[in-house]
């Protein structure tokens, strides 16, 4: 379906709502067109395709609301008993007078950069190339080292398009792509199975580190040899950059509207005070070219706008969007983010653990939770550990335990080596006091 058909049966989707009693109603509709190779022991293991396309409604009707979904897009007879069932469906719910279309004027109306979010490449892409990417990956590591058990290779890729358009105003598109390499390794020892993964991934196919990855997973794998727990202890940790997401996670949950509301949030009238170090700063920006989460509108048609969440440690801003800002009587921003910049500091990974007199770098998290009302946490994890500032023992099944409302108070450093193959943009982070469980 093209971009214009798309727009034409979202626009009659909507005037059809609207015309069987529906006071206001948003339609996106979405297609996508994904694939993925696993290869195993020199043979494809998984081979899978799919394209789906589909509809979704948010329908606003006597102060009631209800989202529908449907697939089935080329019926328009079946369309129309689809809507008119939601309609005649939501009238049965609960009123609920929150429930409301985003003010008109905080709508993207157009503009802006070109952000550079979708290969227009990706429908040209050979099934044989996909596949030889996997078997690539797995060649690397065959035979490298006696004590290699299995090797997995795998690429995937995927794209979405969507258009959205709502009875009060709104009309936009987007596309995103993605590619990705991921390589697992795993290696004998003794009678433990020491493990490591390793993936790449792009906006843009050409782009995509193809070389490598299977190495680098088969590298950190034999890392991993001799791993065992150390005594407990309250120490430094070091978190690995592309893990620092995992610590971070929880904070932006808590600062969601949903979650305060629902008292499940540990920053509830936190907005202006302080909740971590001076280190702590981050920036939502959504303009970056070629960012992960880039884009000029969110879910609801809502202008993106680039701000700065937390700075210098002070929580400056909550993640709401339409409906908990009426709950909350909040002004509302967006209820998601984009891209999560940390401030780099001026020090990469080796200047970080060369300041360790004592602590342990964290590769890997194993399970756990978290609290999100009361910020309290406890973690599996892997990793090595340091002394005088070089690694000299790998370490696994211990644990971390603590309190996010104290973690990032004591933030100490930040690397410089921010990991991009994700929207959140996220260095390498050394935290002090941390409590570790082992023998």
């Amino acid at each position: 379906m093209t971009k214009a058909e798309k727009d034409n049966l979202a626009k009659w989707a909507m005037e059809y709502a609207l015309e069987n009693g529906a006071a206001e109603a948003r339609v996106y509709i979405s297609n996508s067109n994904s694939s993925e190779v696993e290869v195993r022991e020199e043979k494809i293991e998984k081979l899978q395709e799919a394209n789906q396309g589909s509809m979704f409604i948010d329908l606003y009707v006597d102060n009631r609301y209800s989202a529908i979904r449907t697939n089935r897009l080329n019926d328009k007879e079946e369309l129309m008993r689809f809507i008119k069932e939601g309609i005649k469906g939501t009238r049965y719910l609960a009123e609920d007078e929150f429930r409301t279309l985003p003010d008109p004027d905080r709508y993207y109306t157009g503009g802006g950069p070109d952000l550079k979010t979708a290969d227009n490449n990706f429908m040209d892409i050979k099934p044989q190339k996909k596949v030889d990417a996997a078997f690539g990956i797995e060649q690397e590591v065959l035979g490298k080292d006696d004590r290699i058990i299995s090797v997995t290779g795998s690429y995937s890729d995927q794209y979405n398009g969507r258009v959205m358009v709502s009875s009060n105003g709104f009309e936009g598109d987007r596309e995103n792509t993605y590619y990705s390499l991921v390589a697992q390794v795993s290696v004998k020892d003794g009678e433990a199975r020491p493990r490591a993964y390793w993936f790449e991934s792009s906006i843009f196919n050409n782009e995509l580190m193809k070389d490598g990855v299977g190495e680098k997973a088969l590298e950190r794998a034999l890392e991993r040899l001799g791993q065992k727990k150390i005594k407990s202890a309250t120490l430094p940790m070091i978190v690995e950059n592309r893990l620092s997401s995992r610590l971070l996670s929880p904070v932006i949950s808590a600062m969601n509207g949903a979650s305060i509301h629902q008292k499940n949030s540990f920053l509830i009238d936190m907005k202006g005070q302080k909740i971590g170090s001076d280190l702590f700063d981050i920036t939502d920006d959504p303009f970056i070219i070629s960012g992960r989460g880039s884009r000029h509108f969110d879910s609801e048609g809502v202008a993106t706008q680039k701000r700065h969440v937390i700075e210098k440690g002070v929580l400056k801003e909550y993640y709401i969007d339409t409906y908990y800002g009426k709950k909350l009587d909040m002004a509302p921003n967006s209820g998601e983010t984009t891209n999560l910049v940390f401030k780099p500091g001026d020090k990469d990974l080796k200047g970080l653990l060369a300041d360790i007199d004592r602590g342990i770098y964290v590769t890997g998290f194993n399970g756990g939770n978290s609290n999100g009302a009361t910020g309290d946490f406890s973690y599996g994890i892997e990793g090595f550990l340091v002394e005088k500032g070089e690694i000299v023992q790998p370490v696994y099944e211990m644990n971390i335990t603590g309190n996010y409302r104290q973690l990032w108070k004591d933030l100490v450093a930040v690397g410089n080596n921010v990991y991009e193959n994700s929207s959140w943009r996220l260095p390498s982070l050394v935290i002090d006091g941390i409590s570790f469980s082992g023998v």
